[in-house]
């Protein structure tokens, strides 16, 4: 008897280390912890959750065993008989809505998607068109050595102009703001 005792004893589990009670102070924290929790045991598969099926009502039965028939002499019974199938059959009607809302809505969603997908590729396109025909036309309306000079000739031109219209234009505003048309005399004399 004492041998048998001894050989069903098992042997001690090794205790698990203490670890200290760390409590998370934000979410952050919490998923660092989870993922040091996983990663101590790398080879330990992972349970990742299915996705959850939506809710379907129940097919209805091939073969109808309590056929309601339109006799009088209905028991007190089969009120609540009548009440679960009625309420069994707003639950399809409301189901089949529900999935025809639901597929007309995502039509609707992805024609919307192929109608937006299409006007980017357009304005891509256009833009496409654009920059290779400003590549172009500057390619082709480079001025050659000879032209760029004159084109700096004509620039030092056009600010020599420039500063002879300020000039007039600074007259003008000081023939405007003259001490004699503060006193409202037009001819420019005293009072």
């Amino acid at each position: 008897m004492a041998s048998s005792a001894s050989s069903s004893v098992r042997a001690p589990r090794p205790k698990k280390e203490p670890q200290p009670l760390v409590i998370p102070k934000n979410a952050a924290e919490e998923q660092r912890l989870k993922l040091e929790r996983l990663m101590k045991n790398p080879d330990k598969t992972v349970p990742i959750p299915e996705k959850i099926n939506e809710w379907a009502p129940r097919p209805p039965p091939e073969f109808v065993r309590d056929v309601m028939g339109s006799s009088a002499g209905a028991g007190s019974g089969e009120f609540h008989v009548y009440r679960h199938l009625r309420r069994r059959e707003y639950q399809r009607q409301d189901f089949m809505d529900a999935m025809a809302e639901k597929q007309k809505m995502d039509a609707e969603f992805q024609e919307r998607l192929q109608r937006n997908k299409m006007t980017a590729e357009e304005q891509t396109a256009k833009r496409r068109k654009k920059r290779s025909l400003k590549r172009r036309s500057y390619w082709l309306r480079r001025p050659s050595r000879s032209s760029r000079s004159q084109r700096k000739a004509l620039t030092i031109l056009k600010s020599i102009h420039l500063v002879a219209v300020k000039k007039r234009w600074w007259k003008r505003k000081k023939r405007r703001t003259s001490p004699a048309l503060w006193w409202g005399d037009d001819d420019g004399g005293g009072q």
